[in-house]
């Protein structure tokens, strides 16, 4: 079986604008400039899609589990609408200052779940995060990682996946 080629992506700062802090509300969720135009050339280049976040609004009961799946729901329709599949979401539920875990990033555990539940080639997989425990944590599942300045234009990322495909 052919091992699967993941852009990996966090959610908050990368795909949709954060500068309010906490998004669970479909009616407060921004799509950043460049993600739909980026993610359909990185699809036809036989990328596929995980999003990987922290989401310890969770933890500080801010929102519920509830909350978050309805917004990923939401982020689906979205994608779907213009023909770009997300594989799946992996989410950290947990903050250090309310509960301790092993999946919160810059842990590489969500990544290596989705490695093996996809069969994912981690050496031909990226990750694009506006923290750099978003990239230690690909870094640590052997998977090569951009540190981008949140809620930019993703396109300038191109040339960086395409060229080193």
């Amino acid at each position: 079986m052919k091992k699967r080629k993941v852009l990996f992506l966090d959610r908050d700062g990368v795909i949709n604008n954060n500068k309010a802090y906490y998004i669970y509300k479909p009616e407060d969720f921004q799509l950043n400039d460049g993600v739909i135009e980026a993610l359909k050339q990185l699809q036809k280049a036989g990328f596929e899609f995980i999003i990987v976040s922290n989401q310890s609004g969770i933890a500080r009961e801010v929102c519920s589990i509830w909350d978050v799946e309805k917004l990923h729901v939401y982020i689906s329709k979205l994608f779907l609408h213009e023909d770009i599949h997300i594989l799946e979401y992996y989410y950290c539920t947990h903050h250090p200052d309310v509960s301790m875990c092993l999946c919160r990033k810059p842990s590489p555990l969500l990544f290596e779940k989705a490695i093996a539940r996809f069969n994912i080639d981690a050496t031909t997989s990226w990750m694009i995060g506006d923290q750099m425990r978003d990239i230690e944590a690909a870094a640590n599942a052997g998977i090569k990682g951009i540190l981008v300045e949140p809620n930019k234009n993703l396109l300038y990322v191109l040339p960086t996946i395409l060229t080193h495909d």
